[in-house]
């Protein structure tokens, strides 16, 4: 049996389109687009929600705000940058200035080697055979020996004509005239050690002096006679092994006494005579 279409169905058959693979494609990215479509305008038009039990994060307390505080440095110097120790060069060398390039961060600084000669540094450039400068700050600068990062800082001694001499080992008093370097009444150990930062000096894989710094008021630090940048080699008459010499001195001196110091301070070691009190 076969169909037979009056006039109007063929009309219709006609305009119907030919299904072939080409047309189903068509159909297939057509529904594609239009899913695309519909899951933008989802998104433009739902508001984003947090997912879960959210909550805004409340403002973090430190357990102690003071050690915070303690261990901000303002200057932003780069020995606050690295893990360990600062480690205090022994070379022959002594920093005059530094500049710094704040456009691309680097900079260069006024070096005088063994021989005294003064040279411009840049970062990246040798200093002497075996040094190289590796980043510069207001106050010091950092090089490379071997591998080893070390500081230099700007000598602020200012001269070595207010320091006063140790007594003799006989027991002599300082010369007539001389300024007390403890200021009279004397410091206690808990003032030295709140007042001055001790840095060890690293010579050789060993400790060799303790560098020393102002801090907190600093009021012990002037008594004592110190300057910064000064490197105690020897204390009591014993050279200095680490900062538990310094630990030493609240049994050493628990009554009081006179401590005596030895100091390198630009590129002389000087006597220094410290009046200690006893804990109040």
């Amino acid at each position: 049996m076969r169909l037979k279409f009056d006039a109007r169905a063929r009309a219709i058959l006609k305009r119907l389109p030919v299904v072939n693979v080409y047309s189903v494609l068509e159909l297939l990215l057509l529904a594609g687009l239009a899913v695309q479509c519909a899951r933008l305008v989802w998104t433009v038009l739902t508001p984003v929600s947090p997912l879960g039990d959210w909550r805004p994060a409340g403002p973090v307390i430190p357990s102690a705000p003071a050690a915070v505080l303690r261990g901000f440095d303002p200057f932003f110097r780069i020995s606050g940058t690295q893990s360990g120790p600062a480690v205090v060069t022994s070379l022959q060398l002594k920093l005059f200035g530094t500049r710094i390039d704040e456009a691309t961060g680097q900079g260069s600084a006024i070096v005088a080697g063994p021989d005294g000669v003064q040279q411009s540094i840049a970062v990246g450039e040798e200093i002497i055979p075996g040094v190289v400068l590796k980043e510069v700050a207001f106050d010091h600068v950092a090089i490379e020996r071997g591998g080893v990062r070390e500081d230099l800082f700007l000598d602020q001694s200012g001269g070595a004509a207010a320091v006063t001499a140790a007594p003799a080992p006989g027991g002599a008093a300082p010369a007539p005239g001389a300024p007390s370097p403890a200021g009279g009444a004397g410091v206690t150990v808990q003032q030295l050690q709140s007042d001055v930062g001790f840095i060890p000096r690293i010579d050789s894989g060993r400790i060799s002096g303790l560098v020393v710094r102002a801090q907190g008021s600093g009021a012990a630090f002037r008594a004592a006679g110190l300057k910064d940048g000064d490197i105690v080699t020897a204390i009591g008459g014993r050279p200095v092994t680490g900062p538990a010499d310094i630990d030493r001195l609240s049994s050493d001196f628990a009554g009081g006494g006179n401590l005596s110091l030895t100091v390198e301070r630009g590129g002389q070691t000087l006597p220094i005579a410290v009046q200690m009190a006893a804990p109040k």
